[in-house]
């Protein structure tokens, strides 16, 4: 009786088309139904790697890093100008997970510049923020806000220095009049100065001093009596929140 080798089963030739679609490595530009178009390397066919992506429906552009369809690592995403059709730079830094997320800088117009850090598409950690009005933030963020320790500079160099709560001044803090020669130093609550003591601060070459210094506080103990309405305004207000 012959022997009979067993017939090896016949595999899909769909099996076959899909082996060869897949994607690895460096491809050249490859587009998606939405009209999307993707330059670049990929793995496991998945952007992965260095690689440009434009978008049809806004014209944006990210050039950088991506990891198994994502954007990852490093990369730069920009906008046409509406007007000119030139590309201008929106975002330029760190990326996780398809967000911005670590140390990059962010392009909110030519005049508001963000640069600092970032954690899942929001301003968090320190940083420093410029605005169109010439003043300036430097300090810690969360949640997208000024959030703890910072300095808010205005554009006639007067500044606010101490802590911050959901992008207010709220807390412990200084204010430095220049114009005028003189320093604040209170509480605030919710953006309001509550309670503090006025003196005189570089008086003597400031621009426009005030016409007489500041009289001396005459009360007995004036620490304690701003350590205790210190204390009852921030109290109060934490028990709001």
């Amino acid at each position: 009786m012959p022997f009979l080798r067993p017939r090896k089963p016949k595999e899909n030739r769909w099996h076959e088309w899909d082996r060869n679609a897949q994607k690895n490595g460096l491809k050249s530009t490859v587009y998606s139904l939405s009209g999307d178009e993707y330059t670049g390397e990929w793995r496991d066919n998945k952007k992965h790697g260095k690689g440009t992506q434009k978008w049809k429906t806004t014209g944006a552009i990210y050039n950088g890093d991506w990891e198994y369809g994502k954007r990852d690592g490093f990369g730069t995403y920009s906008l046409p100008d509406p007007i000119s059709g030139e590309y201008k730079k929106v975002y330029s830094g760190a990326w996780k997970n398809d967000k911005r997320h670590g140390l990059g800088t962010n392009f909110y117009s030519d005049d508001d510049i963000y640069e600092g850090h970032w954690y899942a598409d929001k301003r968090n950690g320190w940083g420093r923020m410029y605005y169109a009005d010439c003043s300036t933030y430097e300090g810690e963020w969360f949640d997208d806000n000024p959030n703890g320790q910072g300095m808010l500079r205005l554009a006639n160099e007067n500044r606010y220095e101490g802590i911050w709560k959901n992008g207010k001044k709220h807390g412990a803090g200084k204010f430095f009049f220049f114009e005028k020669g003189q320093l604040y130093e209170g509480v605030w609550v919710d953006d309001i100065a509550k309670c503090g003591k006025m003196i005189d601060f570089g008086r003597e070459e400031a621009i426009d001093p005030t016409p007489y210094p500041i009289p001396q506080i005459k009360l007995r103990n004036p620490t304690y009596v701003l350590e205790r309405a210190r204390s009852r305004f921030l109290d109060k207000n934490e028990e709001d929140t």
